[in-house]
C-alpha cells in the first residue's frame, strides 16, 4: 500500500509560481508513473503532467512551457514546478501515481488559487 501526501499549495498572484510536492511512502513494484492531476469546479479531473518509471514526461497542452514536472527517486518524491500562472490554473491539484492493471493511488489534493 501507498500513501501520497501532496504539498506547496495555496493563493498566487498571475504570473506568480509555486511549486508542488508528493511524498509517496511505501512500495509497489506495479507504479509505472507519477504525475499530477486537476481539478476545477464544474469540470473533470484531468492530467497536467506525468513522468514514467522511464523518464517519459508527458504534460496537457495548456501547461507546456510553464510547468515541470521532476522526480527525486532518493526521496521518493515527484515535483510540479509552475510559473506563469493563470485564473485558469485554478484547481485542486492531486497527485497520482499509475500502476500496472490495478487502480492508481490518489493523494488527497492540494488547493492552487490564481487570484489578484
Amino acid at each position: 500500500q501507498v500513501q501520497l501526501m501532496e504539498s506547496g499549495g495555496g493563493l498566487v498572484q498571475p504570473g506568480g509560481s509555486l511549486r508542488l510536492s508528493c511524498a509517496a511512502s511505501g512500495n509497489d513494484f506495479s507504479i509505472n508513473s507519477m504525475g499530477w492531476y486537476r481539478q476545477a469546479p464544474g469540470k473533470q479531473r484531468e492530467l497536467v503532467a506525468r513522468i514514467t518509471t522511464g523518464g517519459i514526461i508527458d504534460y496537457s497542452d495548456s501547461v507546456k512551457g510553464r510547468f515541470t514536472i521532476s522526480r527525486d527517486n532518493a526521496k521518493n518524491t515527484v515535483y510540479l514546478q509552475m510559473k506563469s500562472l493563470k485564473p485558469e490554473d485554478t484547481a485542486v491539484y492531486y497527485c497520482n501515481a499509475g500502476r500496472l492493471f490495478r487502480v492508481p493511488y490518489w493523494g488527497q489534493g492540494t488547493q492552487v488559487t490564481v487570484s489578484s
